[in-house]
């Protein structure tokens, strides 16, 4: 039995560790440096807080949690004071008296665990206080969170992270441990040399996430069909929708809101008090939609969001990746929700050719995208092409017939309802011939639409004014749908066998060396079949408005019980100015409510109840139980 599981307990509440943190946390507790991927909602958190609270009983001093987000600092540390643990922060919101006395504590040992931005860490200021620690015996660990922000080939690179490498240098007999919920293969290599963790012990965790089911559609009128979604898989329910303009997401807010759905728009154009505003109704209150780019997200624990949808493709799959983590942190079912279509191909191909970067960053940015556009067009399992893009095997199979096994989740929306194939290798040869001989005929390069008006004979003015009605492939492919062409054009993209370039301001399409098998038939293009409903829905009749989906089996008398402790944590949570889910989580509540506690000795060993919460909740919690 490792000796950190009575921290576990007494101070967490929970019986068991879970996954790998066990090995991680006697590992880091006993002084190892660690460099750990575990995806949200896997409990990283607690692989350095346990390791804190270990060594600072043993004398070791202040564990130096380095966090990018204010918010987050105020709910850890707000979580860890309803647990009992000494824990505090340095940032902007404290006044210089607050700040003055945080820092006052930390000097005299009074603090276990300390969170602050990479900013403030690597001061002159700051790191003259830690010298000072450190002579006296009372530095014991350094937590880096967020850590692939430290690296240039990550989804959320900041600069500032950059200077953590002083940590290593000016305190190496200082244990470390970085953390991260997404990197891939480069992205991990680039945090240990930026991080100098080389003899770092690696932690990697299964990226699989089982309980949130994957689905990606077509995109034809994007917010209805956000809208048809919602109201069909998750009325009530708390959900973040991510778009890639602020404009966008303004629009977004307002057309759910007309529909009845408690919408609130989140972007850095906001004034900050608004979007501290809005963040914190989605985090306290029930039931809210946080319509955001992606400013909003890193950190926010929020185990009960039933959704994640994206209205807009991400960059990357570690954005995507991270992006949809944030629902299902509780381990309940949950939604990853996608709609995707050839402009969003075309827009992020122009970003990325655009950027001021160095032509090494963008090809690798292109390499990113081109995973993301072939996750986005598969017919297969998509957890398995997921997992895949991380190095992981996934072993789910399902015997497609004559005894070939194919990767098989069942929680997606390939596995669950598989596509119809069409061959678009015909349709693929006529749309590059076309792009090559507009390049022949007018020495420049047209957009999508222009190629596929020829492609299907159709005779607008621009195709008139620039003779390519008198292409030979003009009409070649009348059969086909605008619909069909654009698939077909975008699959194009995502084997490589056509580019996507910015011309004076336009979007034009262009020939690679990609395009030579397919146009020569050594390259078939499979392509699934346009579909007008997604199928993907977990029968849940519209309107039906569940409590929660932790309490969605509880009985009769048990949900009363449920419904009145939610609204006594709601009390309390107000109370103590946090997130409900910071006091008691749904999971927690539920197992109160199935128990139907006459006593505190019938509370403990409820998951979720340590030492300092009974102590705190316990009577309270009865009262409301025999009240119910």
């Amino acid at each position: 039995m490792s000796p950190h599981l009575p921290i576990l307990r007494e101070v967490f509440g929970y019986d068991a560790f879970r996954g790998p943190q066990q090995d991680i946390i006697d590992h880091v507790a006993a002084g190892g440096d660690a460099l750990v991927l575990m995806p949200t909602g896997g409990g990283k958190s607690l692989c350095y807080q346990i390791p804190a609270i270990a060594r600072a009983r043993n004398g070791l001093g202040v564990t130096i949690v380095v966090s990018p987000l204010i918010a987050l600092m105020h709910d850890q540390v707000g979580a860890l004071h309803e647990a009992g643990v000494e824990a505090a922060f340095l940032n902007s919101t404290l006044s210089s008296e607050e700040a003055f006395d945080t820092e006052r504590r930390l000097m005299r040992g009074e603090i276990t665990l300390l969170y602050a931005a990479p900013e403030r860490v690597t001061t002159a200021k700051f790191l003259g206080q830690l010298e000072s620690l450190r002579e006296r015996g009372l530095l014991s660990l350094f937590a880096i969170d967020e850590a692939h922000c430290v690296s240039q080939w990550g989804h959320d690179f900041r600069p500032e992270y950059r200077g953590l490498a002083v940590l290593h240098e000016r305190f190496a007999h200082v244990p470390r441990v970085a953390l991260t919920a997404t990197a891939d293969a480069l992205t991990r290599a680039d945090i240990v040399e930026r991080l100098q963790l080389q003899d770092a012990r690696q932690f990697v965790s299964s990226f699989d996430r089982p309980n949130i089911r994957y689905a990606i559609v077509e995109k034809k009128d994007a917010t209805t069909q956000l809208l048809r979604f919602i109201e069909r898989e998750h009325t009530d329910e708390a959900g973040v929708v991510y778009c890639q303009s602020r404009k966008r997401v303004e629009e977004v807010a307002e057309q759910l809101v007309q529909a009845g759905i408690r919408a609130l728009p989140y972007h850095a154009g906001l004034a900050p008090e608004l979007r501290q505003k809005h963040q914190n109704a989605f985090l306290r209150e029930d039931g809210v939609v946080m319509v955001a780019t992606i400013a909003f997200g890193m950190g926010i624990d929020k185990p009960d969001v039933r959704f994640v949808a994206h209205l807009d493709m991400p960059k990357n799959i570690e954005g995507y990746y991270q992006e949809t983590g944030r629902a299902g942190r509780d381990g309940l079912a949950s939604d990853a929700w996608m709609a995707y279509g050839l402009q969003d191909v075309v827009n992020q191909r122009r970003m990325i050719d655009e950027s001021p970067a160095a032509e090494e960053f963008k090809q690798v940015m292109r390499g990113k995208l081109d995973a993301l556009l072939a996750l986005a067009e598969a017919t297969d399992c998509r957890r398995a092409r997921l997992l895949g893009y991380f190095g992981e095997t996934y072993s789910g199979q399902q015997d497609s017939g004559g005894g070939i096994y194919m990767p098989y989740c069942g929680n997606c929306d390939n596995c669950l309802n598989p596509p119809e194939v069409w061959d678009g290798t015909d349709a693929a040869r006529k749309l590059l011939s076309t792009v090559y001989r507009c390049q022949q005929a007018s020495r420049s390069g047209f957009g999508a639409a222009h190629t596929m008006d020829i492609v299907r004979g159709k005779l607008t003015d621009k195709v008139r004014q620039r003779g390519h009605d008198q292409l030979s492939t003009f009409g070649v492919g009348a059969d086909y749908s605008e619909q069909q062409l654009r698939a077909v054009l975008r699959q194009l993209i995502a084997l490589g066998a056509l580019n996507v370039r910015s011309e004076d301001g336009f979007n034009t399409l262009e020939l690679t060396d990609g395009s030579r098998p397919v146009l020569r038939g050594e390259q078939s293009v499979l392509l699934r079949e346009s579909v007008t409903a997604e199928k993907t829905s977990r029968s849940k009749s519209k309107g039906r408005t569940a409590p929660t989906v932790a309490a969605a089996n509880l009985g009769q008398e048990a949900m009363v019980r449920f419904i009145h402790l939610k609204a006594w944590r709601a009390e309390v949570a107000r109370e103590h100015n946090l997130p409900a889910y910071v006091i008691f989580h749904d999971a927690t509540l539920a197992a109160i409510a199935e128990a139907a506690p006459q006593s505190l000795a019938d509370l403990q060993g409820i998951s979720g109840i340590g030492t300092k919460k009974l102590e705190a909740y316990g009577e309270q919690v009865l009262q409301v139980c025999r009240a119910s």
